[in-house]
């Protein structure tokens, strides 16, 4: 016994993140797959007074409940969905989160646009295949610049797509729980109701947090108010979206198609209709996947979880 407080990291972290966490805690690590399971969790948490852990982790309240030594449950990331953030205020238990990655994610999101646009990857696939052409239509896109954007929540990651995409020229209108009236004065964005954005959007980004407002916040009716020109692109969490709804409203042409990072059910279904389609981009959750961005994650989720082991506020905590 080293008299270390236990933490249990199922996240994959930087070496630097793991080297100071070691410092202070005794650590455990468990791969995600094992982690992703309830009953696993069930026969060891009750060893533990931190965790830092990913998006798959099913930390809902019988599990928090088992938690008799937990003081904090790190998110390495900033959705917390799989959190039961009541049943950890109740027992006291700091939740807490890394927003860092909103320009990283930013940077994805104009990346798919960008792509779903101008078909890059059905291009990239073609000439890979060994061929070449310039028949009529022959991978012709459409522009992105001068059109418009809506964006379907304007929090820290919408706020930094609509920077980008001003550089592009384009109209951005926006629809949040919450009117930002400094980011409109600044930015020249407009506040419309989700109705008016999607009727007159030629490109929609979701950019909410999962909650139970939100799940499948897009659906068939929504997507029918979408330009048949119009793309979607989701970086947020899959279940904002109705999949069944998108794959008819791309199949039959209510829309144009789409661009996404995130799925109901990840990994995502070999099987998942959406994969039969052609005018569809995806990307497996990589919206916070570069080398700076997973680093400065790895720090803050110690880092958090160093200050509620020593007694302190962490940087970033959600309460219910």
């Amino acid at each position: 016994m080293n008299g270390k407080p236990k933490v249990l990291v199922t996240a994959r972290l930087h070496e630097d993140a793991m080297n100071s966490l070691r410092n202070l805690a005794e650590v455990t690590t468990l791969a995600r797959q094992l982690a992703a399971s309830k009953s696993t969790l069930l026969e060891i948490i009750h060893d533990f007074k931190g965790v830092i852990i990913g998006s798959l982790e099913p930390f809902d309240k019988e599990v928090i409940y088992a938690g008799d030594k937990l003081r904090v449950i790190s998110r390495h990331g900033v959705g917390y969905n799989n959190v039961d953030v009541k049943a950890a205020t109740q027992k006291k238990i700091y939740v807490t989160i890394t927003p860092v990655l909103s320009e990283t994610v930013a940077d994805l999101t104009l990346g798919l646009i960008i792509s779903v646009a101008r078909r890059i990857p059905q291009a990239h696939k073609y000439v890979n295949e060994g061929k070449w052409g310039v028949e009529t239509g022959f991978f012709t896109g459409t522009d992105i610049y001068g059109k418009t954007l809506g964006i379907i929540g304007l929090g820290r990651i919408g706020s930094a797509v609509a920077k980008r995409a001003k550089g592009f020229a384009m109209t951005i209108l926006y629809y949040d729980l919450i009117r930002n009236l400094e980011m409109e004065k600044q930015l020249g964005l407009k506040y419309v109701s989700l109705e008016s954005l999607l009727s007159q959007a030629d490109i929609v980004t979701i950019h909410v947090p999962l909650t139970d407002k939100t799940m499948r916040l897009v659906g068939e009716r929504e997507l029918k108010r979408m330009k048949p020109t119009a793309y979607l692109i989701n970086t947020s969490r899959g279940p904002t979206v109705d999949e069944s709804a998108l794959y008819t409203a791309i199949k039959d042409g209510w829309i144009a198609g789409a661009g996404l990072d995130v799925f109901s059910e990840e990994p995502i279904n070999p099987k998942n209709p959406l994969l039969s389609l052609k005018n569809i981009i995806y990307t497996p959750h990589i919206a916070s996947a570069t080398q700076e961005c997973r680093y400065k994650m790895s720090m803050m989720s110690v880092e958090n979880t160093i200050r509620v082991l020593k007694r302190k506020k962490p940087l970033h905590y959600v309460t219910s």
